[in-house]
């Protein structure tokens, strides 16, 4: 058994055995050790072990979230504590893995055979199922890779622009302020937003991409801010991602989430009232923040 198929192979033991004890709050730093001294002596990958199984625990609540939408019809408690284990680490690996230390299809690859040799008769096609849709929701990275290296530039000021646009979208209904959401497979509620095609404007691309995600027409009033960010591309390597952000209407229709728009599973209008309770990212909270305090004053 190669070392890695083994290290990993350790993880999952003592995550079922954390998961069976009803992930009481013990040393479970302590269980990981004495695995890897009972089934891995010898073995020099402790480093990925822990970081592996630690990580896999920190990200629990939004691992288990991913494999409730990839597998609506298998509530998370009915899975089998072994197939579950065997998805917490390949979506972990998948989606908050150093890719260049696992990339994409080896995370699958992997969780598939663990799940051949610990799971039940059908866990390798269950496994395979749901971690091949989430591959596919988040685009699908790596999939034309080839064993030639490639050479990435690393003077940031030398990385490709990716420019993007999105819209915090409002309406006014029967007295009352709403804000349209998209809902990703993260399970966060957030912007509508994407890139901009050759030739357009900011404001363009913002309508089009907002038309494409949700099928409203906005009506541009102001410019929010722009940001700025380094993001991983699988192709192209370290690029700097520009987002302009505008403050925009539509008429209070019923959004509509047109299809192959990956990684997003819903779209909604919330009442004001209720945004507080929503999921939402850091960033998306602050242009938030600003729209209302503009819409509030006029």
């Amino acid at each position: 058994m190669a070392n890695r198929h083994l290290s990993r192979s350790i993880v999952l033991q003592t995550l079922f055995e954390w998961d069976f004890s009803a992930e009481k709050e013990n040393d479970f730093n302590k269980v990981l050790k004495r695995n890897i001294a009972e089934f891995g002596p010898g073995l020099d990958d402790s480093l990925f072990m822990e970081n592996l199984f630690r990580g896999v625990l920190e990200k629990k609540s939004i691992i288990n979230e991913i494999i409730e939408k990839a597998a609506p019809d298998w509530p998370i408690d009915k899975i089998s504590i072994v197939d579950r284990n065997i998805l917490r680490i390949g979506l972990y690996e998948l989606l908050f893995g150093d890719r260049k230390e696992v990339p994409p299809k080896v995370a699958i690859n992997e969780a598939i055979e663990l799940a051949k040799s610990f799971g039940g008769e059908n866990s390798s096609k269950f496994v395979n199922g749901v971690l091949g849709g989430v591959y596919k929701e988040i685009g699908e990275p790596g999939k034309n890779d080839t064993s030639k290296k490639k050479f990435f530039e690393t003077d940031p000021a030398k990385f490709p622009i990716e420019q993007k646009a999105g819209a915090v979208i409002y309406t006014r209904h029967e007295d009352k302020l709403y804000f349209v959401f998209v809902h990703d497979i993260f399970g966060y509620w957030t912007l509508s937003k994407g890139s901009i095609e050759e030739g357009e404007s900011e404001e363009e691309g913002a309508r089009r991409e907002v038309k494409e995600e949700t099928g409203l027409d906005i009506n541009i009033k102001e410019l929010l801010g722009r940001s700025e960010y380094i993001a991983n591309d699988p192709k192209k390597g370290k690029i700097r991602r520009r987002v302009a952000f505008f403050l925009a209407e539509s008429p209070y229709v019923e959004p509509k989430l047109e299809e192959d728009q990956g990684g997003l599973d819903d779209v909604r209008w919330f009442p004001i009232e209720e945004i507080a309770n929503l999921k939402m990212y850091d960033n998306m909270i602050e242009l938030l923040t600003k729209a209302v305090k503009i819409l509030t004053k006029k």
